[in-house]
């Protein structure tokens, strides 16, 4: 099935060139001289390669089905943040192994032990891995609040269980759980 351009979204797959990608991101450029386009951002699931790509927004584009599983996440097998991460389906109970080919270093950085994911699959391999919105987890390392912070909004370095380094308001202590922003990594309030 095809559709327009403008309608590519984030983790979509689709046939460009004529190679399966999924679509990592878009951004819709309107430069002073010209018409508008949409730049995407495209990983090659062949290859692995990720390249940023210029669409006008009348371009069709094949758009393919994938599906998509809702997975629980288990445990990280070598123990480092290295992966391969281990799921299990929740209809199935099969467990799979994701390597870093599948799990980005911005998406392995927010996984928690029992964290729904859905991950992608398409001809019975892994295409890549969905994380919800937010997520919430406990600030293990940070350092005390300035005294005089208290008029400011100035952000502090935190260190979340996962290991992720964050930003935060300074008072937000150690043993807090916090919400953040899987997208972006941002503070988004106390749990």
């Amino acid at each position: 099935m095809a559709i327009k351009a403008n309608e590519l979204r984030r983790g979509q797959a689709l046939i460009w060139e004529g190679q399966l990608q999924v679509c990592l991101g878009t951004e819709h450029v309107k430069p002073g001289k010209g018409p508008a386009y949409i730049q995407a951002k495209m990983k090659n699931v062949a290859t692995g390669t990720i390249k940023v790509n210029r669409l006008n927004s009348s371009d069709k584009i094949e758009n393919v089905n994938i599906d998509r599983r809702s997975m629980q996440f288990l445990y990280d097998s070598s123990g480092q943040g290295k992966g391969p991460w281990v799921f299990m389906d929740n209809e199935s109970y099969d467990q799979i192994e994701l390597g870093e080919d599948v799990v980005e270093q911005t998406q392995s950085q927010w996984l928690k032990d029992g964290l729904e994911v859905l991950v992608m699959i398409y001809d019975g391999n892994a295409l890549g891995i969905e994380l919800p919105a937010s997520v919430e987890l406990e600030v293990t390392d940070t350092t005390d609040q300035p005294k005089a912070a208290t008029a400011t909004n100035q952000l502090k370095e935190a260190t979340v269980e996962t290991g992720a380094r964050v930003r935060v308001p300074p008072f937000i202590e150690i043993g807090q759980v916090v919400k953040i922003n899987t997208e972006s990594g941002e503070y988004l309030g106390k749990a």
